[in-house]
């Protein structure tokens, strides 16, 4: 019978994965490119808050030495440059499609 015991690096891989899905999760519930179902304002506050969390929960890991926390935030924070990216190539789509020079508006 094969042993049962998970490596320590599948449990922090997992816990980064989880923190990716949470994060991506998160941000396409509130809409990466536009709100869903909120005014601009508050979708502005929304993002704002997961970056407040995240900066309150990184102090924590740090604080109290959790290492399953600091992977956890690797997968937030991948989860997190994901959304961004995802963002920016929709304004790349839209670069495509009116070309502007920087600072000029459209």
């Amino acid at each position: 019978m094969k042993d049962l015991t998970i490596d320590s690096n599948l449990i922090n891989l997992i816990l980064a994965l989880v923190g990716f899905l949470i994060m991506l999760g998160y941000l396409g519930g509130i809409g990466i490119n536009k709100p869903r179902g909120m005014s601009v304002k508050t979708w502005c506050y929304g993002y704002l808050g997961m970056a407040i969390g995240f900066d309150i929960v990184a102090v924590i890991g740090l604080v109290f030495g959790l290492t399953w926390l600091t992977y956890l935030l690797v997968g937030l924070s991948a989860g997190a440059a994901t959304g961004l990216g995802l963002h920016v190539m929709h304004h790349i789509d839209e670069e495509n499609e009116n070309p502007t020079i920087m600072g000029m508006g459209h």
